[in-house]
């Protein structure tokens, strides 16, 4: 397992922060080469690739992201962790995932795939375009997506509304009975949110809400002529309902400018016999219907993502490359039966 430990290791050494994702899928895609995989860079925009790779016809795709989130660091190790930006998030997950593939391959296996996107941090544009760009000889029955969940698979996570809120006002001096002010619509208008329920689902409990920035105004004296804030909820109802009950609250000097990256809760295959446990995050799995059943599984802790300790244990890498290889043999199987 030592080429495993030293992959991820070399894999964290390129900065891969969203937008930036090229070198690090170009290491990628020479390990697939190697491996014996055809490797194919999917243009998403210019200078930003996906990169998919095949054996034979692909039945079961194993899938994560190139791209990490800000500020990149560097490498280091101990005994029991590795750890570095992307060490779970989500270069561990492509670390398992290609030695799974080719002990897979080392035994004849060759109906296994690899899609790896560009973009999942900020706006899954990656998953968005594969999934658009679906072509022969790919028509994959299973993917399996690779996040942090504790070697744990996933039966469902919430979906997000992520939305821009735009509050108008009208400048002058604070000493005036002039205004409105922008901030003040839109400070009232994020009291009325937080004071919302978002919807209870059985088994992802409650939708939640994050006012995550706020900026606005020029100077403690100045009556604001504008303000801005970027919400986030974590959701357990269609886009649809969520959107509603949120324009339901809007100020009359605030309107809602933008929303993105929008999805409702998501349901995984967990296979039989396996226990399962839920998540609030989110995946590129909305984005890419066409691609098969959708699976949530890998190594590390959604805590230590997006961290200035993000780590993963070795142990559990080992752990997670025997698991990948029992989970689509099991799939081909299904597959197989059903045939």
């Amino acid at each position: 397992m030592e080429r495993l430990f030293r992959d991820l290791v070399d894999w964290i050494e390129i900065p891969s922060v969203t937008g930036d994702e090229e070198s690090y899928g170009d290491a990628l895609s020479r390990a697939l080469s190697e491996k014996g995989f055809d490797v194919e860079r999917q243009e998403v925009e210019p200078g930003r690739y996906n990169i998919l790779a095949r054996a034979g016809v692909p039945e079961v795709v194993f899938c994560t992201h190139l791209d990490t989130v800000p500020p990149f660091f560097g490498s280091s190790t101990d005994s029991e962790f590795i750890r570095g930006r992307g060490s779970c998030d989500a270069k561990g997950q492509a670390a398992t995932m290609l030695a799974a593939a080719e002990r897979l391959l080392a035994g004849g296996e060759d109906r296994i795939g690899f899609l790896f996107t560009v973009g999942e941090e900020v706006d899954s544009a990656g998953a968005a375009f594969a999934n658009a760009h679906l072509a022969e000889p790919w028509a994959p029955r299973f993917v399996i997506v690779g996040e942090p969940t504790e070697s744990t698979f996933v039966a469902a996570h919430k979906g997000i509304y992520k939305a821009r809120l735009v509050a108008e006002g009208v400048a002058g001096h604070s000493s005036q009975d002039v205004g409105p002010s922008a901030v003040h619509e839109l400070v009232e208008c994020a009291g009325k949110l937080l004071g919302e329920a978002w919807g209870r689902h059985d088994v992802l409990g409650e939708g939640t809400l994050n006012i995550g920035r706020i900026t606005g105004g020029v100077a403690a004296n100045v009556v604001a002529e504008h303000a801005e804030a970027d919400v986030l909820i974590r959701t357990v109802e269609p886009p649809t309902a969520v959107e509603a009950r949120l324009k339901s609250h809007l100020c009359d000097g605030v309107r809602l400018e933008g929303a993105f990256k929008c999805f409702g809760p998501v349901e995984f295959h967990v296979p039989e016999g396996e226990r399962s446990t839920t998540v609030a995050f989110g995946t590129d799995a909305p984005h890419m219907p066409r691609w098969g059943t959708p699976l949530l599984f890998g190594p590390g802790s959604i805590l230590d993502a997006h961290t200035d300790h993000e780590q993963v244990k070795k142990r559990e890498l080992i752990v997670c490359v025997e698991r990948h290889v029992a989970t689509v043999k099991g799939l081909l199987a299904r597959a197989e039966s059903r045939a």
